[in-house]
């Protein structure tokens, strides 16, 4: 299979302004480290006035050549990018254990995602219970 071309755009938001630009600088760096990147833009950080006030919003634009599906895969959960549009090939064919492996792999995300998150709860409650004890 040809490999797939894609337009990616990874966004950082927090503060100060300069640390999320450092940031983002280096994710920029590490990406061109490990993947075939043919062009990289960083735009201009912008503060979140409206919404989040003293916090700034960076975003870079990148087109990188991946070798297949799971490079792709890899890379969405490494970076989180906030979009992938793939350019090229227009079509992609995929084989049904190549199809699987990529639910799979979403799919064990996701269940880690799920413990993080029931895990923080069942925390809460505990904090919760303490908290009402101690009054």
């Amino acid at each position: 299979m040809a490999k797939i071309f894609a337009r990616v755009v990874i966004e950082l938001a927090g503060f100060p302004k300069e640390h999320i630009e450092e940031v983002m600088k280096k994710i920029i760096n590490k990406i061109k480290e490990g993947f075939e990147v043919s062009k990289s833009e960083i735009f201009e950080s912008v503060e979140l006035k409206d919404k989040m006030a003293g916090f700034w919003s960076v975003f870079s634009e990148l087109e990188i050549k991946f070798e297949d599906i799971n490079t792709i895969t890899v890379f969405c959960f490494e970076y989180m990018p906030s979009s992938i549009e793939i350019i090229e090939p227009e079509e992609l064919r995929f084989k049904s254990t190549e199809v699987a492996g990529f639910l799979n792999d979403v799919l064990a995300r996701l269940h880690e995602y799920d413990m993080v998150v029931k895990n923080l709860q069942a925390e809460k409650i505990v904090m919760k219970k303490k908290q009402e004890n101690k009054q």
